[in-house]
């Protein structure tokens, strides 16, 4: 038996949920682990989680589990009018710590929580009812003037729920992307069941682009690197790592305006999509200044004016004032500083384009985003944003959209094998069902199951700081269906086994078998097989594949246990000597010290001195 011990000098204990302020119905550990992306997700309006309990949990990283982060905070804002009140509901504000205090807005119900639920039949979470690979459900609302017994400055309620979806996806073309699909009802404050007029909905985040395991999120030089920019075409704000850790993070964050309902039906909803942008908590600047109060219609302007697209509004002035040689977007999107983006919509309109006012009970306002984060494409400059190094984004962010439009089906991919490993020294098996020959496609309704692939990492390579683990896994093998003129009709000769194989305690017939010999005892590799499709050419798509991580398997490969007291036991290496190598380096280094047994008997003690 092979067995590893991590070294870890010094271990910090963390709860299963922190508390800021105590506010004890507050879940806050919630972060979407399906798919390549991991977004925290709260019952009280805010994604990202500020970096409060990093590292123990990602606020918003991809790729997942890599350290390299893209959003401090951010959360819904909903404005409108009132008995001629005007003010706006904010689930965070401009913050140097994601703690409850002015700005954070919205509150959950005594007891409260979010509901998580799976379309995928293997998953613990599966419901019929549920939407994605990966769904989050739960809803706040605005009306306590406190929260956790804290009061809530400066808060005036309008009186609105929002219930809150979360779709993620586990797909190799749709697993860097999460979809927040918000619900808006008025449910009245103290008695005041008035209707809200001239509404806006709009998504404010605070994003950071970072690889936390070169700098960790301390200090205001951690915050300041970020260059921003928004595509008004695709309805995206975005951002990028400008010369904060080049060469370590290389990604682009996107928030994206996916769609709204009510709206006229002849609109294009690009028309009244409104961006703004301003420096993080500045009080100064006549044009980047943050907002301090609800309504300021004559002066600098409040958050409502700011949801209007404005940067000033005496004189009237926004991000895309023609006049201004050279333009503030190309200026934002090369000079780095820590920035508040605001993307919103509105005024609301009925479907006949006449005025829309929220009723009490009876109407429900929707509006849809995604977060959408992608590598940089080519290997240009990190400093330079081109359309062509977003490549990758403006991809992730239409397969967003189309999710959207097509009532967030998308074209699937067969169900990924499943796959059972089987470890030697010096040799691991693979061996997996047959289960992905009998998928569906949710568009077509038909089988279109053409073949397999396999996967394999090189020895070690999980080590380095910045690489996607989809980056790092190699194809060893591709066999697919003959007879056809897709793919290279190989057969399955190869690898199907003469007669199905059982384990103990596993009822799955297994059909398939792969053999990886001559692999190097007391390294780590991860292995994956998947299923791919024969595409759809009636929909102009390409042969779709499950995905890679979906039943990865890290295994390191060594001797099973041995019982013979003969046999000698070893370490490796020894002596151990700290910083080599094989520990990898960065924040987490501790966690990656290690030593290696081999010929273990299966009960034994082990002692270290």
């Amino acid at each position: 038996l092979l067995f590893i011990l991590s070294l870890c000098f010094l271990i910090f204990s963390s709860a299963a949920f922190y508390y800021p302020s105590g506010i004890q119905d507050d879940v806050n550990n919630k972060y979407t682990n399906v798919g390549n992306i991991s977004l925290t997700v709260t019952n009280y309006g805010t994604i990202g989680n500020g970096f409060v309990n990093f590292p123990n949990q990602p606020s918003c990283q991809y790729p997942k589990g890599l350290g390299i982060e893209n959003l401090f905070i951010g959360g819904i804002w909903i404005g409108g009018v009132k008995d001629g009140i005007t003010s706006v509901s904010t689930a965070a504000v401009d913050v140097s710590t994601a703690n409850r205090t002015e700005g954070f807005e919205f509150t959950n119900a005594d007891g409260s929580g979010i509901l998580e639920r799976s379309s995928l039949q293997n998953s613990p979470n599966f419901r019929p009812d549920a939407v994605s690979h990966q769904d989050f459900v739960t809803e706040f609302f605005d009306t306590n003037l406190t929260a956790g017994g804290t009061v809530i400055v400066n808060h005036i309620p309008m009186g609105v729920k929002v219930l809150l979806e979360t779709y993620c996806y586990d797909f190799n073309f749709a697993n860097n992307w999460v979809i927040l699909n918000y619900k808006i009802v008025n449910i009245g404050y103290r008695g005041n069941t008035s209707p809200i007029d001239s509404i806006y909905a709009g998504l404010w985040c605070d994003g950071v682009v970072r690889n936390t395991n070169i700098t960790p999120p301390v200090g205001s030089s951690f915050y300041n690197k970020g260059a921003d920019g928004f595509d008004s075409t695709l309805r995206m704000a975005y951002e990028y790592d400008y010369n904060g850790d080049p060469g370590f993070t290389d990604t682009y964050v996107g928030f994206k305006l996916l769609g709204i309902n009510p709206k006229p039906v002849n609109e294009n909803i690009n028309s009244k999509t409104k961006f703004t942008i301003w420096q993080f908590r500045n009080t100064t600047d006549p044009l980047y200044f943050s907002p301090q109060v609800d309504n300021d219609p004559s002066s600098l302007g409040g958050k409502y004016q700011k949801m209007h697209g404005y940067l000033s509004v005496n004189p009237p002035d926004s991000i895309n004032n023609p006049t201004v040689i050279p333009s503030r977007l190309d200026v934002l999107r090369h000079s780095p500083s820590n920035r508040s983006t605001l993307l919103s919509y509105g005024p609301f309109q009925k479907q006949n384009g006449e005025r829309f006012s929220l009723r009490y009970i009876q109407d429900t306002l929707n509006v849809v985003y995604s977060v959408v984060c992608a590598k940089k494409f080519s290997t240009d400059p990190t400093t330079w944003d081109s359309s062509y190094q977003r490549t990758n984004l403006n991809v992730s962010a239409d397969w967003s959209q189309r999710a959207f439009d097509n009532g967030y089906k998308l074209p699937s991919p067969p169900d990924p094998p499943k796959v059972r490993a089987v470890i030697s020294s010096n040799n691991v098996a693979l061996y997996w069902a047959a289960n992905s020959e009998r998928s569906v496609d949710p568009i077509s309704n038909i089988q279109d199951f053409e073949g397999y692939r396999i996967y394999r990492t090189n020895a070690g390579a999980d080590l380095t700081l910045n690489q996607n683990l989809l980056d790092l896994m190699n194809i060893v093998g591709e066999f697919d269906s003959t007879n056809n003129n897709i793919s290279n009709n190989t057969g399955f000769n190869f690898i199907k086994l003469p007669e199905a194989k059982y384990f103990d305690g596993d009822t799955t017939p297994y059909w398939y078998k792969f053999d990886f010999p001559d692999q190097l005892n007391g390294f780590q590799y991860v292995y994956s097989v998947t299923a791919f499709d024969k595409g759809d050419i009636s929909q102009n798509l390409e042969s779709l594949e499950s995905s890679i991580l979906g039943n990865s398997q890290r295994i390191v490969v060594g001797t099973p246990a041995n019982d013979n007291e003969s046999a000698e036991i070893g370490v490796y290496p020894n002596p151990y000597y700290g910083s080599a190598l094989w520990d990898g380096s960065g924040n987490k280094k501790e966690l990656l010290r290690k030593i290696y047994f081999y010929n273990l008997p299966s009960n034994c003690q082990i002692t270290i001195w």
